[in-house]
C-alpha cells in the first residue's frame, strides 16, 4: 500500500512553522494528558497535539478496522500489535483529515475543539510499555575511541565487535520520558591509587547520544526473524540518551558488563517517528569489513540520515552545543540488530525498545559523550558562561535534537532532555 502521508507537497490547514519537526509529512505516535486529566493516544503536527481517542469516536476513521478503544489506552502496545498495514493505513488517514484542502474536520469547529490541544496545555508521557530493552554498542568510532582510551589504538575492537552487533540486556523500568528529572546514582567506585573501592554518589556521570527502535510482536520463541523481514516489525524510532556513570560502571563491569551505572536512568523522547516517515531518508551505512556472516548480510541503503545534535545547559543559563553527529555513523543498522537479537530463537514483542549505542562520528565534535569529547576528563568542554565540564554536574539539563532533512522536507524526533538532581543521601 502507498504511503501517501509522505507526500511532499502536501500542506496542513493547521499553521506549522517551516522549520518544525513536525510538518504533516512526520505524523508520529505518543501518548500524552489533557488539560481535562485524561489519557490519550495521539500525534503532533507543528506545535499542535492531536486526539486520536476523539477523532476516531468522532467516525474519522471510519473504513479502518480499529477497535473501538484502540486509542483509549494509556501506551501504544495495543496500536503497535495491529501491525504495519493498520499504522500506515491510520497515517494515511490522518494525513487526509488535516490536508489543506479537506474540509471536514477544519470547518467543524466543535470537533476541531475537543480534537486539537496546544502543546502547552498537555503533559507527554512514556509511549510503550516496555517489556525488554537491548542496549547494543554499534558505532565504530565509538567503540575505537573507548577501546584506544582504555586499552591501545592495535586493539582497540574486541575479536567479536566486526562480526556481530555487540550488546547487553539492561534495565527496562528505569527509562523515563523526556523532561522526567534523573538523579545522580550512587553506588562502589574503585578510585585511582585505591587499594579497596568506596561508596557514595558517581562522580563521572555523562550522557549517550543515541536512538532506539521499537518493536511489534514478531516471532515465536525459537523462531528467528530474517533480516530481509526484519523492518516490517519495527513500528518507529525515538532519540535516547543512555545516562551513564562512568565511574560505577569502570568497576563493575568485568566480567558481565553494564549494571548499576546505566540501570539508573535512560531517557527517551516522547514521540515515536515511524519508519514509513523516516522512508525518504534512507541512505547508505557504512562499508563492513570484513563481509558479515549470510545472516547478517545486507545490501542497499540499510541506514537513516538523521543528525543529532546536544547540548548542555548549565542551571539558570544558556545552552551550549557540545556534539553534533549522525545516525548513519552506525556500523550496524537496525535490520542486523534485530536480526541477530533473534537468531538464537529469541522472542521479541510488542513495546520492546532496542538502543543503538553511542553514536559518534570520525572528527571531536561529532562525538556522543563527554568520556570521548573531553577524553576521559582530560580536555574540559568550555560552557558558553564561562565555566567547564569533564562530565556532567548537578542542575545541568541535557538536551539532544534530532531531525531529517532534504530540499524537500523535515522530519524531526523533537526534544529528548533530562535535569540532574543531586544524589540521595548514602
Amino acid at each position: 500500500m502507498k504511503i501517501t502521508a509522505n507526500n511532499p507537497n502536501r500542506k496542513s490547514w493547521l499553521d506549522v512553522n517551516k522549520n518544525s519537526d513536525f510538518p504533516i509529512q512526520n505524523i508520529p505516535f505518543g501518548v500524552f494528558l489533557t488539560r481535562d486529566d485524561i489519557t490519550t493516544i495521539g500525534t503532533r503536527i507543528g506545535d499542535y497535539a492531536i486526539d486520536l481517542a476523539a477523532l476516531h469516536q468522532l467516525g474519522y476513521f471510519e473504513g479502518i478496522p480499529l477497535t473501538d478503544d484502540i486509542f483509549m489506552q494509556d501506551t501504544l502496545n495495543d496500536f503497535i500489535t495491529d501491525g504495519r498495514m493498520t499504522w500506515r493505513l491510520v497515517r494515511n488517514r490522518i494525513a487526509d483529515i488535516f490536508d489543506e484542502t479537506n474540509p471536514k474536520l477544519r470547518d467543524q469547529e466543535k470537533h476541531r475543539d475537543t480534537v486539537i490541544f496546544e502543546m502547552d496545555q498537555v503533559e507527554m508521557l512514556l509511549p510503550v510499555q516496555i517489556g525488554d530493552y537491548t542496549d547494543f554498542y554499534s558505532s565504530k568510532d565509538h567503540a575505537m575511541n573507548v577501546g584506544s582510551m582504555f586499552r591501545d589504538p592495535e586493539n582497540a575492537l574486541f575479536p567479536n565487535w566486526l562480526h556481530l552487533p555487540v550488546g547487553y540486556h539492561g534495565r527496562a523500568s528505569s527509562i523515563v520520558v523526556s523532561g522526567t528529572k534523573v538523579r545522580r546514582p550512587v553506588g562502589q567506585t574503585m578510585p585511582s591509587g585505591a587499594e579497596s573501592p568506596v561508596f557514595g554518589p558517581s562522580k563521572l556521570l555523562d550522557f549517550e547520544v543515541e536512538m532506539a527502535f521499537i518493536t511489534t510482536d514478531a516471532n515465536k520463541l525459537g523462531k528467528s526473524i530474517p533480516l530481509s523481514d526484519t523492518r516490517d516489525y519495527i513500528f518507529g524510532m525515538v532519540l535516547m540518551n543512555d545516562w551513564s556513570a562512568r565511574d560505577l560502571q569502570k568497576w563493575e563491569y568485568v566480567p558481565l558488563g553494564p549494571f548499576l551505572g546505566k540501570s539508573f536512568a535512560t531517557t527517551i523522547s516522547p514521540w515515536i517517528v515511524t519508519l514509513d516517515a523516516l522512508e525518504p531518508f534512507k541512505t547508505k551505512g557504512p562499508d563492513q569489513v570484513p563481509a558479515p556472516l549470510p545472516y547478517l548480510a545486507e545490501e542497499g541503503d540499510s541506514s537513516y540520515d538523521i543528525q543529532i545534535e546536544t547540548s548542555i545547559k548549565p542551571k539558570k543559563e544558556e545552552e551550549t552545543l557540545v556534539s553534533v553527529t549522525n545516525f548513519k555513523n552506525l556500523y550496524w543498522s537496525i535490520s542486523q540488530q534485530l536480526a541477530h537479537q533473534t537468531v538464537n530463537g529469541c522472542n521479541v514483542r510488542t513495546g520492546d525498545l532496542y538502543g543503538s549505542g553511542t553514536i559518534s562520528g570520525k572528527d571531536k565534535k561529532s562525538f556522543g559523550s563527554m568520556l570521548e569529547l573531553t577524553w576521559a576528563g582530560k580536555n574540559p568542554v568550555k560552557m558558553n558562561d564561562g565555566t567547564e565540564r569533564k562530565f556532567i554536574q548537578n542542575g545541568d539539563t541535557v538536551i539532544m535534537r534530532g531531525f531529517c532533512q532534504n530540499n524537500e522536507v523535515r522530519i524531526g524526533f523533537g526534544e529528548c532532555k533530562g535535569k540532574v538532581k543531586k544524589a540521595y543521601a548514602p
